[in-house]
């Protein structure tokens, strides 16, 4: 999984690079691993603007925007989150294309509601946010894995939508 996060790294980074656009994160239960994957490739730092950990709820609210509402009522773990980090990280960050990670990557704090292995990740612009949500469990090291390598390929993927065709 490394090898192919680095290839779809660096097809983000040749896209963000050519075009002028920049990036940040936001993340939850990943805890970095998306913003790691962005800076594995050399020159990141022509696109990369940063990256926000915001473990907690409280750090979700105070660093990114998230309403308490939203945590209130759908929990951490949930596609508003999800959205609301990446407007927050668009916002806080001052970048063109944020992505998100919420989630109980395990091995324990799992509920019926929100069982172990359900990532919510959110991606997108100013005009535009989607989200994808997980639900396999494989056990932590694998489900942050899977998580870090969807969220990249979703972006890579809206970057390729979104951009000019010319890049």
């Amino acid at each position: 999984m490394e090898f192919e996060s680095k290839i779809i790294s660096r097809q983000i980074g040749d896209l963000l690079y050519a075009s002028g656009f920049t990036l940040g994160t936001a993340e939850s239960c990943t805890g970095g691993r998306i913003s790691q994957a962005v800076i594995a490739i050399p020159g990141s730092s022509n696109y990369f603007k940063g990256g926000v950990v915001a473990y907690t709820d409280e750090a979700k609210e105070q660093i990114l925007g998230v309403s308490a509402q939203t945590l209130a009522e759908k929990t951490a773990v949930s596609e508003e989150t999800a959205r609301e980090m990446v407007e927050g990280a668009l916002k806080t960050l001052n970048v063109d294309f944020a992505i998100s990670a919420t989630g109980i990557a395990g091995p324990g704090g799992g509920t019926p509601e929100t069982p172990v292995g359900m990532i919510w990740i959110g991606y997108g612009n100013r005009d535009e946010v989607r989200t994808f949500k997980l639900t396999e469990n494989f056990g932590r090291d694998i489900n942050l894995a899977i998580a870090t390598n969807k969220a990249m390929r979703l972006m890579l993927d809206f970057l390729t939508e979104k951009l000019p065709k010319d890049v």
